[in-house]
């Protein structure tokens, strides 16, 4: 679906694609509302030779580009731990620097677990700094499994010395939940040749609670993300991160309503208000210092749990963080002061016409910590600079909800919609051992996502985008966009089976040039295959997934069943510089070249086809893998039940 296969020959290609193009192909009219990735996906390979053991647990995954990691020469477990009944008590451990030289570390995440259990959130901290946020796969009853590599370079200057690890990974198990998370996480380290530079200093804006042994989450909007720090005086650059998810009543906050419609339907359906829009706002000493327009996670046990399994949702696995870069509020914290940092999440509440205000009153609840990288100047002249020049003018709002009957009198569908612009500059100028540096920080962002709801609110029909471009003067670049569109029908009669039927396509697009904290996609990649001497400017990243699946729940039996199958298409290509010879042309020109790519189809717990390559050399060719373990006699299969507001967050318990 939304490709062109190269044709060389006879291939398992041509009978599997156009078997699932016909299995998930959906209507005219919801194709309509389809967000066509911007690249056909042509060829990719398999995942065979990476489960060489434990092959009879049902390997699950997350789309991603193979991590660099050249050997296991220097290796450290930082964790092997069972997560059973954890809620507040965290692993707690103990990391030292290993005897070797490294510049480079990458975390290996491997889990394994059996059973019937509901996807959870993990956050591992080093000690009060949050440094990996992740959650877990549904398991299947014969058990799954699933490994995770992570570049974690960016942290080197944790990694250089002795730190507390707590790994907060929250779980219940009882007779009818018995699924426990079995995991080992280990760290190696390595020399690496890259254009790297990790912060000299990093600080958290956290709970701070790891001398208690606990997690230093901020639970917005119950308490206030807010923190006081010191930066180093000397300097001369800083970069704020942001990890925030939402949890509970807002976990899906993308299906929201406008707060005048969260009634339209009565008592009888429950709709969470403060529109589908969320804002991330920094302030430092009550000063916007940037946003972020958070990308909307589906986890493991949402809409339909048939979605995501064996393949995830795109950033299940490892919930990436938001970057702002706050170098030109250094005139500011170089004082050797204290500086109060805020995180804020921004809703938006209206009046039913057409009048919308920001609102920190969202529901409950989100998952938030930041952090500070600093770079600091080699000598120890004191960073000294300009006024500091914010231009944050109010976000535009435009806002529309309606109402309409059905034959009985009753209101029968909501209609609603919601577009929202800003842009954000922040300039100043600082003097540092080098000299005078301008210094600025551009945001221009906008959303829209537009929705219907009938059938007393059982069917919901909505579609988002959110573009955005940031600029820094450290040379940073980015522009991204997050179309999500998704389709769910559900019926829960009153002591009865829940049945729900949905359909979803989302994207997660992003062009950058230069770093920030975290380094450009193209430096972790593992090119040792292709190009591995290379260097580029950047990266273009295309991520879209799609399918269709259906759930249902019986509660005479106490168990749920369901059944899907899903595509995904990933490409990460690299920026390359090169100079434009054609008459007239005189300024340089880009051009990109693609690093990794990957086409893979899932149905029913088995990949059914995966296509996968480096730049122009494939890896493999289409095989059938990871046979469904968990397979019933009918072809459903098993997952945990809940009710419709934990997979839709509308409806009944």
């Amino acid at each position: 679906m939304y490709f062109q296969e190269q044709k060389s020959g006879p291939m398992l290609t041509e009978i599997w694609v156009p078997l699932f193009i016909m299995l998930i192909s959906i209507s005219p009219s919801i194709f309509a509302l389809l967000v066509v990735p911007p690249q056909s996906f042509p060829s990719i390979q398999s995942l065979s030779g990476r489960a060489a053991e434990n092959s009879s647990l049902l390997q699950c995954l997350q789309v991603a580009p193979p991590t660099l990691s050249p050997g296991q020469d220097c290796q450290q477990t930082l964790m092997v731990h069972t997560f059973a009944f954890s809620y507040g008590q965290p692993f707690v451990g103990t990391y030292y620097p290993p005897a070797c030289d490294f510049n480079r570390v990458v975390f290996n995440f491997t889990v394994t677990s059996a059973g019937r259990q509901f996807d959870r959130l993990a956050l591992m901290y080093f000690d009060d700094v949050e440094i990996f946020r992740t959650s877990t796969a549904e398991p299947t009853r014969t058990g799954i499994i699933w490994r995770y590599a992570k570049d974690m370079s960016a942290y080197l200057a944790l990694f250089r010395k002795p730190q507390k690890i707590v790994f907060d990974l929250g779980n219940l198990v009882d007779d009818t939940y018995t699924g426990k998370w079995n995991t080992t996480l280990t760290a190696t380290f390595f020399n690496a040749d890259n254009a790297i530079e990790p912060a000299d200093v990093i600080i958290p804006i956290s709970a701070q609670r790891s001398a208690a042994n606990q997690s230093s989450a901020f639970i917005v909007p119950q308490s206030k993300a807010i923190d006081n720090l010191k930066l180093p005086q000397n300097a001369h650059k800083a970069v704020f991160t942001i990890s925030a998810c939402g949890q509970a009543e807002e976990e899906f906050w993308w299906s929201n309503v406008l707060s005048s419609g969260t009634g339209a339907f009565g008592n009888e359906t429950t709709l969470y208000g403060h529109s589908p829009f969320r804002e991330l706002q920094l302030f430092i000493d009550g000063h916007m210092a940037g946003v972020a327009w958070p990308f909307p996670v589906i986890f493991t046990g949402g809409i339909v749990p048939g979605f995501w399994r064996p393949i995830v949702g795109i950033d299940a696995f490892d919930l990436r963080e938001d970057e702002i870069d706050i170098s030109p509020f250094l005139p500011l914290l170089c004082d050797d002061k204290p500086h109060t940092f805020e995180i804020r999440v921004i809703g938006i509440d209206d009046d039913g016409r057409g009048n919308g205000k920001f609102t920190e009153g969202i529901g409950s609840n989100w998952v938030v910590t930041g952090k500070v990288f600093v770079w600091v100047d080699q000598g120890l002249n004191i960073t000294t600079g300009t006024a500091i020049v914010t231009h944050a003018p109010e976000p535009s709002l435009q806002l529309y909800s309606t109402t309409r009957k059905g034959a009985n009198g009753s209101v029968d569908t909501l209609d609603y919609s919601i577009q929202v612009s800003r842009e954000i500059s922040i300039d100043s100028i600082i003097y540092t051992s080098t000299g005078p540096k301008e210094l600025f920080w551009r945001q221009n962002l906008t959303f829209s996502n537009a929705g219907s709801l009938r059938n007393q609110g059982n069917d919901q029909i909505m579609h988002q985008t959110t573009l955005g471009t940031a600029r820094s003067s450290s040379g940073y670049d980015r522009s991204f966009e997050y179309p999500l569109w998704v389709i769910s029908s559900y019926n829960a009669p009153s002591g009865g089976n829940l049945t729900i039927e949905a359909e979803m396509g989302r994207g997660k697009y992003a062009q950058q040039l230069g770093d920030l904290a975290f380094p450009n996609d193209w430096k972790t990649l593992d090119r040792l295959h292709a190009m591995a001497n290379s260097s580029f400017l950047g990266s273009n990243t295309n991520n879209w997934q799609n399918g269709t699946a259906s759930y249902l729940s019986v509660p005479a039996q106490k168990k749920s069943y369901g059944s899907g199958s899903t595509e995904q298409l990933f490409a990460l290509s690299g920026t390359v510089k090169q100079q434009d010879t054609t008459v007239g042309a005189g300024a340089a020109d880009q051009r990109t070249e693609e690093l990794y790519r990957r086409h893979i189809i899932a149905a029913n717990d088995s990949v059914v086809y995966d296509d996968e390559s480096y730049g122009a050399q494939k890896v493999g060719r289409n095989r059938l893998l990871f046979p469904s373990q968990s397979t019933r006699e009918d072809g459903v299969h098993e997952f945990a039940g809940s009710g419709v507001r934990a997979f839709l967050g509308r409806g009944p318990y």
